[in-house]
């Protein structure tokens, strides 16, 4: 079988159904070659272009910070661009790297020696690592300017600085007063931010308070990451009332725009990318292929891989179905975005430090002694965001009977990936438990059975993967680096 030499890094999970590698194709590993094309900046009028040697927000730790414009929306999407080395192979298409729900790029590149983002450029990938409306670096309107809260790479917000947050409450008084004249559904919006404000004027004094339980010395640096987030949270706030976004943006805006843009600076012979998707990334990739192919269209995608992804949760045990209040504002918080960030770097020092009342929170990132405690604080305290409770609201679908479906809730996006044409690599972890192997089965089985291949990492003595580990493990890169060489033709 295919990869079998990786082998000691992964098993195969057959869960009561038939064999799910029946009928997929072997190949042989083939090296072709691809000549860079330069960049044809011009093919995109007013796309800005960040290089390391210009003042953009260095927190950024790819070798290009690019912005593409989204048509009509207003919105700057931010691609990191990672080379190719020019030790590895040319390749023949460029690689591009979606994120989850609520993350950023971040989770791509942890560090220089745990970053999936870098393997890739080295084994000869140009990658691209796109950040979605709302997320990381990207920006609505020309505000590209440099946040001072960010310098060094990280975090570096101070414990004595003025948080402006306790300011935000008023700040929405003013705006509304302002926004009377306007559009009454912006207004109204508004007027709903201010009990998510209620909420969220709770979490500084949080710390203080922990002081009396946790050990007080170790919570400084939180602290400070906290107080950054906050403050993230305060400018996302007032954008999501004016720009309420859901999963279909996302699939029919942001990521066409950003394999167009990909397509245009790396010129591939027959214009189609190669595509990696963790969580809701697989999820988008998924859909893609089922549009395509319930259109008839080519997706222009050379092979696609899935990491912990999944149309239909409903016979799974996954762990996000205790998070679906959050996912109803109208039943829970009576918000209109969920503040992800914030309430991540909230709980983790419950998570983190004795007496562990909140040490389940660390399984649903990863499995134990999977991940360094450095990279560990890191992913959760810097990769996530906040989002609208209208994304959240769709993508509950997929716990549905039927699994996901459009904002309309007329297309099943299961219903039409047996007509796709893309080879497809489905990758889970069996530790997983926010999105288990049962459910990334249930979807990767529906592909026609010679263009799909389904793997699950983890052993029975360890290692065991959870749902961030199949990004963060070196183990797994050599599974994909190689799927995707076989489909990289000219």
């Amino acid at each position: 079988m295919i990869l079998n030499h990786v082998g000691a890094g992964f098993r195969y999970l057959d869960p009561g159904r038939p064999d799910p590698n029946d009928g997929i194709r072997v190949f042989l590993p083939h090296f072709y070659r691809r000549r860079v094309s330069l960049p044809c900046p011009a093919a995109f009028h007013g796309v800005h272009l960040e290089s390391k040697c210009e003042k953009r927000r260095s927190i950024c730790t790819a070798d290009e910070l690019h912005r593409v414009p989204v048509s009509n929306s207003g919105w700057n999407l931010a691609l990191w661009r990672y080379l190719p080395s020019p030790k590895a192979p040319m390749r023949n298409h460029p690689l591009l790297l979606l994120s989850g729900v609520a993350t950023n790029a971040i989770g791509y590149d942890l560090s220089p020696d745990s970053s999936f983002a870098r393997y890739m450029s080295a084994q000869g990938f140009d990658t691209w690592t796109l950040e979605v409306r709302g997320a990381g670096l990207s920006t609505h309107g020309d505000n590209l300017e440099e946040d001072p809260a960010i310098s060094g790479g990280k975090n570096s917000a101070s414990s004595s600085r003025t948080l402006g947050f306790s300011n935000l409450g008023a700040s929405l008084d003013t705006e509304g007063t302002q926004l009377e004249r306007g559009e009454p559904e912006v207004v109204a919006k508004f007027e709903e931010l201010r009990q998510t404000t209620n909420l969220m004027d709770i979490f500084p004094r949080i710390f203080d308070r922990l002081k009396d339980i946790l050990e007080g010395q170790q919570l400084l640096n939180y602290r400070e990451r906290f107080t950054a987030n906050l403050e993230e949270f305060q400018k996302q706030v007032k954008l999501v009332a004016k720009h309420e976004w859901d999963f279909d943006h996302y699939l029919e805006e942001d990521v066409p725009a950003a394999m167009e843009y990909i397509k245009a600076q790396c010129q591939p012979r027959d214009g189609k990318l190669l595509a990696i998707g963790h969580s809701m990334g697989g999820i988008l990739l998924y859909a893609m292929l089922s549009r395509s192919g319930f259109d008839g269209q080519d997706p222009r995608l050379a092979s696609v891989v899935t990491l912990a992804s999944s149309l239909d949760y409903t016979p799974s045990r996954s762990s996000l179905k205790l998070l679906l209040p959050l996912a109803k504002p109208a039943q829970a918080l009576n918000v209109p975005v969920i503040p992800v960030g914030p309430l991540m770097a909230t709980a983790y020092p419950f998570a983190n430090f004795p007496p562990y009342m909140l040490s389940w929170l660390k399984s649903q990132i990863s499995a134990q002694d999977m991940m360094n405690q450095k990279l560990f604080d890191r992913l959760v305290l810097n990769n996530f965001c906040t989002v609208p409770s209208k994304l959240l609201l769709q993508l509950t679908t997929a716990f549905q009977k039927g699994g996901l479906r459009d904002r309309n809730g007329t297309f099943y996006y299961k219903d039409h990936l047996g007509k796709s044409k893309v080879p497809v690599l489905a990758v889970a972890g069996d530790q997983d438990l926010i999105c288990p192997p049962e459910a990334v089965y249930d979807t990767a089985k529906l592909f026609p059975k010679d263009l799909v291949t389904y793997k699950v990492f983890g052993e029975p003595g360890g290692p065991h993967y959870g749902h961030y580990d199949l990004v963060g493990s070196h183990l797994v890169y050599p599974c994909i680096t190689e799927f995707l060489i076989q489909h990289d033709m000219p």
